[in-house]
């Protein structure tokens, strides 16, 4: 067992970036806007915020002084606070997935961050180490997936035993050319600029008054079709160039990758962040495909874990197998990394009875909607009783919605798994094994009942729980559904 011990020096100067950074807007506000303003608001403003942040900086020293961790052959211990003190145990058994992110500061002093996702509930779920040497992020990695806990090697052992694990993984993924092009235009991220631009001019003209002073300006370009012209071509040029770096940044060096234990995934080009799961912990995998995506022929994969797959400066969900894949490649990239789950193209659709149901069940929106058209009788293009025709077309659009979902919706139950598939113009298709599935819910209401359906629903674990629901199947599946899971006891295992 080591010894208890503080965390990186390094986290000072991190915690002391972040507190900085979260204080620019305020700094900018008070001491340059504001600058020379006598107002008792500013002044009082200014003295509270010198407080605060003096205050931050002293909790910063003291947190790295009492702050420890330390490692047995079973848990990690983790020591927090200042004045009252608590000790956290957490077993490495609970650990779910690995996230690691490498952003711009860590890149600079040659360190990174490491966080062990667990399936565990509460503020306390994760274990983090927000600056780590890459040294031992590898050894605490190697170390906590090792299933025999000896003694914690040497960073110079661990760190030639990672490059040996790398070695042995099989590479399954790494987007072209072609596909990061796919990808800037399936996520729309061109059309992020124009946005973009009018904020920062809306918050430049605020403080120095651009628009007043550049009237003549405004005016000749407004006259001269020329140049009018001039400025969309180029904005067009710009904003697909934007989409295309920004998606390349945000994507690029993205790698799938897996070996006979676990799955990792790796991308970003400035902000690096790198994922990896057991493969044991997969609870369920979920295929998106949005309209365009579709059109395209892409789709997106998910990797359904019971660890919290995204910290709070990373929104975006780490856990999936790159958003834009060719479909084809997908399916293909599944049965690799993942052999013992089974993906069918054979499935059962609903019955006809299933698509009357769903087209007679009440619309809140719509209902809602019509109401408040009705009350505000809204004059839309010199139309005085446009709100009716907006409620019509708004029917008939919840109907067509309708219409797809039914007939994208399948499902299909094998010995071992379970596939479900709906959407109307964006579609999941989920799929899981019965040994995953920790729930299963059968309801009928008064009108399955009386039209011989019912809506079934499996249980996995997650953050949060995830769900998944077939609605209006045949009442013989909803029995046959009960009895399958059922028969998960011969094949349960405690993880």
């Amino acid at each position: 067992m080591m010894e208890a011990k503080r965390y990186h020096p390094l986290n000072l100067l991190y915690d002391l970036w972040n507190l900085v950074k979260n204080s620019f807007f305020i700094v900018l506000f008070l001491f340059v806007i504001k600058y020379g303003s006598e107002s008792a608001f500013i002044k009082y403003g200014r003295i509270a915020f010198l407080f605060f942040f003096a205050i931050g900086i002293v909790y910063i020293i003291l947190k790295w002084f009492t702050h420890k961790y330390k490692l047995d052959h079973t848990s990690f211990h983790i020591y927090k606070g200042i004045f009252t003190k608590s000790k956290q145990t957490i077993p490495f058994s609970k650990v779910q997935n690995v996230n690691r992110r490498t952003s711009l500061f860590h890149r600079m002093f040659k360190v990174t961050s490491i966080r062990f996702e667990t399936g565990m509930s509460g503020d306390d779920a994760a274990i983090d180490f927000e600056v780590i040497s890459r040294v031992e992020a590898d050894s605490l990695e190697k170390y906590v997936k090792s299933p025999v806990h000896n003694e914690i090697e040497s960073d110079e052992v661990v760190h030639e035993g990672s490059e040996d694990v790398q070695a042995e993984r099989i590479i399954h993924f790494r987007p072209t050319t072609k596909d990061t092009l796919k990808a800037s235009f399936t996520s729309f991220s061109f059309l992020l600029l124009i946005p973009i631009i009018l904020s920062i001019y809306s918050k430049i003209d605020d403080i120095f008054h651009v628009e007043d002073e550049a009237k003549g300006v405004f005016s000749f370009i407004m006259n001269s079709w020329w140049v009018i012209s001039t400025i969309v071509i180029l904005l067009l040029i710009a904003s697909i160039a934007f989409g295309v770096i920004r998606t390349f940044v945000k994507y690029g060096k993205y790698e799938i990758s897996s070996d006979e234990e676990s799955i990792y995934i790796t991308k970003g080009v400035i902000d690096e962040t790198a994922f990896s799961i057991a493969k044991n912990k997969v609870q369920a995998i979920e295929i998106t495909q949005s309209g365009m995506k579709r059109i395209l022929g892409l789709a997106e994969v998910k990797l359904i874990s019971a660890g919290n797959t995204s910290s709070e400066e990373d929104k975006i969900e780490t856990n999936s197998l790159y958003p834009f894949l060719p479909v084809g490649r997908a399916y293909e990239m599944i049965s690799e990394i993942l052999p013992t789950y089974e993906i069918t193209n054979e499935m059962t659709r609903l019955p006809k009875v299933s698509l009357w149901i769903r087209m007679f069940r009440p619309s809140w929106i719509w209902i809602i909607a019509t109401v408040a058209l009705f009350y505000f009788k809204p004059d839309i293009l010199g139309i005085t009783q446009a709100w009716w025709m907006i409620s019509v077309i708004l029917l008939i659009l919840i109907g067509v919605g309708r219409i797809l979902n039914f007939s994208n919706t399948r499902y299909t139950i094998n010995q071992q798994f379970v596939q479900f598939k709906s959407g109307s113009l964006t579609t999941s298709l989920f799929v899981s094994k019965r040994e995953k599935i920790i729930e299963v819910n059968v309801k009928r209401s008064f009108y399955q009942k009386w039209l011989g359906i019912a809506t079934i629903e499996t249980v996995n674990r997650a953050k949060p729980v995830h769900h998944a629901e077939m609605a209006d199947v045949p009442k013989e599946l909803a029995a046959t559904f009960y009895k399958w899971y059922i028969g998960r006891r011969e094949e349960i295992e405690v993880e």
